[in-house]
Formats: C-alpha cells, sequence, structure tokens
C-alpha cells in the first residue's frame, strides 16, 4: 500500500477517527482482514462475517502492530469509522490506482480466470514488478485488497473480476478502473444465479463496456472462439485484440496437441512473431488461457520469443488446481478440488484421460472422484448426468460420486452410457471414498479428484497423499 496518514483516510473513507492521538501515524504495511495476518504498519479492515465479528479482533490486531482499524463503530482502539467498510476499502483501492498510474490489467469470465491471471503474472513480472491476487480474491472484497497491494515501484497490477449478477462488474471497473480488459468465456458457471447464458454474457461484457476508448489507450482482450464473448466487440469503444484457435485471431495456437504428460503444446502466433510453447499445466483448455496471457503480454511490449518461452516456463500459483503429485508407490493424484462447473468438469476429464494413456500402458487405471457442481438450476441434475456420460466416453476406468442426490445423478449418467457396473460407485461422502480408494488403489493409477468448493473434495486428496513423500509435478488449474 501506498503510504497514507490516518487523517488522509479518513478522508478519503469519509471516516470518523476514534482514539486516535496521532492523525498524522501512516500506513506503511499491508491492509489484512484477518488479524493473523497483522503486521507492524498495517491497517485491520474489520468486518462482521458470519462466524466471528472482526471488530472482537480490533485490540489483538493494534497490539500485534496495526496502526489503526477501519470499522463500523468505535472498538476502544485507535480506528476510523466508517458507514460501510466495504465502501470504504473502494475508495482507498480507487486512491491508490488513480495515484499510481500502473498498468491496470483486468480479467473475468466464467471459467478459467485464476489460472489465466497465474500465467498473466508469471509473464507480466518478466517487464517489471507485478501485483496480482492470492487466490480467487475477485469481488468486491478482494479486488480492492489486492489493488492496496500495489507501492510505488508496481508496473502491473493485475485484477481478477468476479461476479453474482448484473452490475457487478461495472462496479469493480469503478473501483479499479482497467486500461486493458480480458473476457476469457461464457460457459455454465452461474447459470442458476444468472438464469441463462445471455445474461451472464451480460454480466461480463461489462468490463469491455467500460474500457477507455482506442485513442485514449483501452484494449478489450476478446475470445475468438466462444461466440458470446466474440459479439462483445460491438459493446467496447476500446481496441479490439482477439485470442484463440480461429485462424483469422490476433493471437493465435496452430499445432495444438497434447505431449504424453498430459500438458498441452503448440505454436504460438502474433502480429510481430511466433513461438513453440510445451506448458507444464496439465490439459488441453490451458491453451486458451495462455493465448489470452500472450495477448496481454502482447500488448504491453513483450516479444513473441520471451512470451512463448515464460508460458513454457510458468508453473500455477494457486493451491487445489491440478496440482498433481506422485505417491511413492507410484499413483497419481491430481487434486483439482477448489471448485467445480460443467466446463472445468469436462476439461479436468479430458486432462485426466489424456494421463491415462500412459499409466494404462503400465496396467494403472484412472479413477474420476467427483462430486455436486453447486449454482446450476434447473439445469443441475442434467448436468451431472452429462458428466457422468462423459467419464464412460472418455474410458475413464473408474467413477466415485460423493455426495447426494447430484452424485446419484453422476453414477446413474455413467451407468446408463455404457456397460457400466462396478465401474461406477455412489457413496455418501469423503469418509466413504477415502476407504474405498486406499482399498482399491494401486501403482500406476491417475486419481483426478474434483467438484465445487462447498463439497470439500480437497479433503479426499490430503487423505490421500498423507504420509506420502512423493514428487509434485508443476501443476495448473482446471477452467473456472
Amino acid at each position: 500500500m501506498i503510504p497514507l496518514s490516518l487523517a488522509e483516510i479518513a478522508a478519503l473513507t469519509g471516516g470518523r477517527q476514534h482514539d486516535i492521538t496521532d492523525p498524522d501515524a501512516r500506513i506503511t504495511g499491508p491492509v489484512v482482514i484477518d488479524s493473523r495476518q497483522v503486521v507492524p504498519g498495517a491497517l485491520f479492515a474489520a468486518f462482521a462475517g458470519e462466524r466471528a465479528d472482526g471488530h472482537d479482533f480490533a485490540a489483538s490486531a493494534v497490539a500485534s502492530g496495526a496502526v489503526a482499524v477501519l470499522a463500523a463503530r468505535p472498538v476502544g482502539a485507535p480506528a476510523i469509522v466508517v458507514d460501510d467498510v466495504t465502501a470504504a476499502l473502494g475508495a482507498l483501492a480507487r486512491h491508490t490506482v488513480r495515484t499510481l498510474g500502473t498498468h491496470l490489467v483486468a480479467l473475468t469470465g466464467s471459467s478459467g480466470k485464476t489460472s489465466t491471471k497465474d500465467l498473466i503474472a508469471q509473464l507480466l513480472q518478466r517487464l517489471g514488478p507485478t501485483v496480482w491476487p492470492e487466490g480467487s480474491q475477485n469481488n468486491e472484497i478482494g479486488l480492492p485488497l489486492t489493488a492496496l497491494r500495489a507501492g510505488r515501484d508496481t508496473r502491473h497490477l493485475v485484477l481478477e473480476m468476479g461476479a453474482r449478477g448484473i452490475g457487478h462488474i461495472r462496479y469493480l471497473t469503478e473501483l479499479t478502473p482497467p486500461g486493458i480488459g480480458v473476457v476469457l468465456n461464457v460457459g455454465t458457471a452461474h447459470l442458476g444465479e444468472f438464469g441463462g447464458r445471455e445474461q451472464i454474457a451480460q454480466a461480463k461484457g461489462e468490463l469491455v463496456e467500460n474500457l477507455p476508448a482506442a485513442e485514449e489507450g483501452g484494449v478489450a482482450v476478446l475470445n475468438a472462439d466462444d461466440p458470446y464473448v466474440r459479439a462483445m466487440a460491438a459493446r467496447t469503444r476500446a481496441r479490439v485484440v482477439f485470442f484463440g484457435e480461429d485462424p483469422e485471431a490476433d493471437v493465435r495456437a496452430e499445432n495444438v496437441r497434447l505431449t504424453e504428460r498430459g500438458t498441452p503444446a503448440f505454436t504460438l502466433h502474433t502480429p510481430t512473431g511466433c513461438g513453440d510453447v510445451t506448458m507444464r499445466l496439465y490439459g488441453e483448455h490451458h491453451v486458451s488461457n495462455a493465448l489470452a496471457a500472450a495477448a496481454v503480454a502482447h500488448q504491453l511490449g513483450m516479444s513473441a520469443g520471451d512470451i512463448a518461452d515464460a508460458l513454457s516456463s510458468a508453473s500455477t500459483l494457486s493451491r487445489w488446481r491440478m496440482e498433481v503429485t506422485e505417491r511413492a508407490d507410484g499413483v497419481t493424484v491430481i487434486n483439482d478440488a477448489y471448485n467445480a462447473n460443467p466446463d472445468s468438469m469436462r476439461a479436468a476429464l479430458r486432462a485426466l484421460s489424456a494421463m491415462g494413456e500412459a499409466a494404462k500402458a503400465r496396467g494403472g487405471r484412472t479413477w474420476a472422484v467427483l462430486g455436486e457442481m453447486a449454482e446450476l438450476g434447473d439445469e443441475s441434475l442434467a448436468e451431472h448426468d452429462a458428466i457422468g456420460r462423459l467419464a464412460v466416453r472418455l474410458n475413464v476406468s473408474k467413477l466415485v460420486a460423493v455426495g447426494g442426490r447430484e452424485a446419484a445423478w453422476l453414477d446413474m449418467g455413467a451407468k446408463n452410457e455404457g456397460s457400466w457396473g462396478e465401474e461406477s460407485v455412489h457413496v455418501s461422502g469423503t469418509e466413504a471414498a477415502v476407504d474405498l480408494l486406499r482399498e482399491q488403489l494401486r501403482a500406476g493409477d491417475v486419481v483426478l479428484v474434483k467438484a465445487s468448493r462447498s463439497v470439500g473434495l480437497e479433503k479426499v486428496a490430503a487423505a490421500l497423499l498423507e504420509g506420502e513423500t512423493g514428487s509434485a509435478h508443476e501443476a495448473g488449474g482446471a477452467a473456472r
């Protein structure tokens, strides 16, 4: 965060100073919302959550070195009291990005945001100091917290923008106005919340609607392979750059293939040159993510050769996204349990299938341990049935459906698609899944673990890896 005095913060947020003896005291550390993360010089923002109220930890935050608390009420410690802590964070973020004048890149999409953000960050780091979100901080709290990590030396700020409805992304662009906006795709994630792809496209397109005009340097980076995204070119004043496998895309991939390890390789084409890419991430879906990152880096001056080299070296920066670990006994565990929707589930199953070819040649099997995909509304049961059927078509050896009604439809879809019997099984929860796997796994097997975050299937992956000393491969996230 750029250093600010408590008086300046109060003025920027419209706040009132309480129990502050020195208004000129400066915040020189980060802004945090977890009192356990306080370091000397920090500003602690207190939120009232479902399980705990941050205001109750104000005194301990100050004792740990926080200069003051940003709060909704007096807390018996130095505080700036505001009407709305979320809005106050947004005001501080807006001031930060306007003061610094860094290259601000924002991206959105139904899936792949976090993985693509990680790729963009690793490319732009080669051009200068870069700040990006930790994990998936993409809402009205997480985005300002990321922006507030930028300092005087920050050259690039990469922000991920999520939406739960119309108007959300517009609000985020008003907090941190981007110069480059990236739209990855319009998929099936959150269908239940939005009501259809047209509504999702309307929400995601708010990003490009709020970019500067072309003559002011605005650039809209759009997926040429997604018709909903391609149509957004008509909704922006910015200069449009297309990426994709479409032969007319400005930044495109040719000769796309998967290696024996299940990592994508392709030839990258940009307006100023080309280069060969062999990624360390798992799954063909990363090609689109890589092209989006390449288009951003190209706009900011990176050569095609340097982009290709950076993409070939990139790894995951976020946990539980296609984390691939080989156990000492030869079992490979793919932990992709951070989240799931139909698009990312299909991508992960295809990656499992590609990785399983080599495993099957050695006598191993592929296991898909899958759970509910949440927030799909009326389409939920049909989408779960379709994923079960896809597992059969991709010749996955074993399907373990974990959970309640939706998991039952995964299992039923698999059994109705082929002559599967014992190849698919429905279990009630994570403990039952772990017991089954521990009993039946053998050397050479490859296990994919994936579901929406609420299911908690990361516990299955953790149990399978507990006490193991296998080697962790470079991994990358499935589209989200």
